[in-house]
């Protein structure tokens, strides 16, 4: 098995920062060691019998819970094998259930292969930006349209 600093599959090291280890309700001996997955791996566990998502970060194996749902299980299971960090933010998700995901917790990324907060592929941003100049761009000829086509039946 890798460690944590190692390229392979999994590893097992100790949580960097906040998470399991002492804190409230924690003793302080019972840190627990983390186990890091590769995305192709979360990728394979796309199905009703094994559906891991990853919010945040954290990689959770949400199988137990497809049929218990509230919005359905084919929601989860839209979301099984990748990032699904967006749309559990989009669902504006209660308290309640951000405490009952972390039963599903199994580990995290591997930190190689963590997205950057705040980064942002360039294709992707460019995209975005490119989101409001097309309208702009139909607006503008639209009025040459218009005016070319008003002028020439001034004209006649």
């Amino acid at each position: 098995m890798a460690t944590a600093g190692e390229p392979g599959g999994r590893g097992k090291a100790p949580a960097p920062g906040p998470g399991p280890g002492p804190g409230p309700g924690r003793p302080a001996e019972a840190e627990t060691p983390v186990a890091y997955y590769r995305l192709e791996e979360v990728a394979r566990r796309n199905s009703p019998l094994e559906s891991w998502l990853v919010i945040h970060g954290k990689v959770y194996d949400v199988t137990r819970f497809l049929s218990e749902h509230p919005g359905g299980e084919e929601v989860l299971l839209e979301q099984a094998g990748g990032d699904a960090s967006e749309s559990f933010e989009d669902v504006g998700h209660s308290m309640d259930a951000r405490e009952m995901l972390e039963q599903y917790y199994i580990g995290e990324i591997h930190p190689s292969e963590r997205k950057e907060k705040g980064s942002k592929s360039s294709s992707n941003s460019f995209g975005k930006s490119c989101n409001w100049i097309i309208p702009i761009i139909g607006v503008v000829l639209l009025a040459f349209m218009y005016r070319y086509y008003m002028g020439e039946s001034r004209a006649s």
